[in-house]
């Protein structure tokens, strides 16, 4: 592509976004390893990329089987990229922040279960923040982890409460509790009957198993890794679900099933050596200076929780 006889025009909304994920190809060294952080298909960045390069008339880089490797013209919009996104960041706290009282809308995503964990203190967040910002509008949906990774990263969200088992970089992490998950039949299901001497690993291995659809850590995928793994169900409702039918066992976190366990829907089998620890997290994007109602909800979550900053998992 050239230059000759051609001028860019106005930058907007949507240049803007194709911006975003040049930038991140650029930061995960490709168009595969980004669609984890930006969550869309590498058919789909690979056209945002050639629509962004015919938007500025520019080759940005180069794919196929020797690599990713920018251009010369690629290496100077990639810096000018994190220039701009930058200013783009300052500008909006800077005007969040000439606001006597915190105003606008603040976004959270919380994971399944999370929110009415009395161990998140999430309706006491909720209470202490819009007392301090009446003016505050809040959006809060439930989603998977990745998910709210991904959307807290872009900045679609604020803040995510999640259960964590990896660190990515541009994301501060503040610990709110941890979780014993353990493995879970129903009634309907052989295990249920058996005595905890008659449950050897060997005899696990042969019910069919549910994974979480995501890559656990270390301590999970230890659990897992021997089991048949049939069946995927990140939600925990939807994986109660597939363990009352008799047909599969599953990893829960021992306070969500403690209430169906008393009630003798499902029971805890090998206790003592199937299960992994699970922390759990607010999340936010890692900025020099956060946006102010940011701010005032990390430090309403730091003093219910007792913290003092992030600590990474």
């Amino acid at each position: 592509m050239s230059l000759k006889h051609y001028t860019l025009g106005q930058v907007g909304d949507f240049e803007i976004k194709q911006l975003r994920i040049f930038k991140a190809v650029v930061d995960n060294g490709g168009f595969s390893a980004a669609e984890t952080e930006l969550n869309i298909s590498r058919s789909t960045i690979s056209i945002h990329i050639s629509n962004l390069e015919s938007r500025l008339n520019l080759t940005l880089c180069r794919r196929g089987r020797g690599g990713f490797a920018l251009t010369s013209e690629g290496s100077v919009v990639y810096e000018m990229t994190e220039r701009l996104l930058g200013m783009l960041d300052e500008f909006r706290n800077v005007v969040n922040e000439l606001s006597q009282n915190p105003a606008g809308e603040l976004r959270i995503l919380v994971s399944d279960g999370t929110s009415l964990d009395p161990r998140s203190h999430f309706p006491e967040m909720i209470g202490r923040f819009y007392t301090q910002a009446p003016d505050i509008t809040l959006r809060s949906e439930v989603a998977a982890m990745a998910e709210i990774e991904r959307m807290v990263l872009n900045e679609e969200a604020d803040i995510g409460l999640i259960p964590y088992h990896r660190a990515l970089d541009g994301l501060d992490y503040y610990h709110l509790y941890s979780d014993v998950c353990h493995l879970y039949c129903g009634p309907a299901n052989p295990l249920f009957s058996l005595s905890e001497e008659e449950i050897t690993d060997e005899v696990i291995n042969q019910f069919t198993a549910i994974q979480p659809g995501l890559k656990p850590h270390d301590e999970a995928s230890l659990q897992l890794s021997s089991m048949s793994l049939k069946g995927t169900a990140y939600f925990y409702e939807t994986r109660l679900a597939m363990i009352l039918s008799g047909k599969f066992i599953a990893f829960l976190p021992e306070a969500y099933a403690r209430p169906y366990v008393e009630l003798g829907r499902i029971k805890a089998i090998a206790a003592k050596k199937r299960f992994y620890t699970l922390g759990n997290a607010a999340i936010v994007k890692h900025r020099a200076v956060q946006p102010r109602a940011v701010g005032l909800f990390v430090r309403i979550i730091q003093d219910l929780h007792e913290l003092t900053g992030p600590s990474k998992p």
